[in-house]
């Protein structure tokens, strides 16, 4: 299976953004691993703090990826247009969070993108990017 793992604003600080919240571990770190417990399908990886781009991310995705891993990050609480480009593709999205939404903040507890996706994962650290994978191979 082709999977493209898609990861939002502040993401790219995974290991050093508030450990507390997110670990200590780096994303790259954690995508060789993924790589190589999945090594019989293909995981490519795409991060971008712009709105925008994730959208085109994800329209590119249609067609060229037989499922997506989303953390849309913050753009989860807000962002309407993600939310309609993962309704206009037919490959599906499995929403991600690393920590549980539901737990935090207030304005956290509100996923814009969850009625679109397949499916959400939250709470499991790292490991929600495993389960994400997981739920898209069965």
């Amino acid at each position: 299976m082709k999977i493209l793992i898609i990861n939002g604003p502040n993401l790219n600080l995974l290991g050093k953004r508030e450990p507390t919240i997110y670990g200590n571990q780096s994303f790259e770190d954690y995508l060789d691993v993924l790589k190589k417990q999945y090594s019989s399908d293909s995981i490519d990886y795409y991060q971008s703090n712009i709105e925008g781009e994730l959208i085109n991310a994800i329209h590119s995705a249609d067609g060229e990826y037989e499922g997506v891993v989303l953390n849309a990050g913050a753009y989860t609480h807000t962002s309407i247009a993600i939310a309609d480009a993962i309704g206009s593709v037919s490959v599906p999205v499995v929403e991600v969070h690393l920590s549980c939404i539901l737990s935090r903040e207030s304005f956290r507890h509100i996923s814009l993108i969850a009625p679109k996706c397949k499916g959400s994962i939250m709470g499991f650290g790292m490991n929600s990017y495993r389960l994400g994978i997981e739920s898209l191979l069965f």
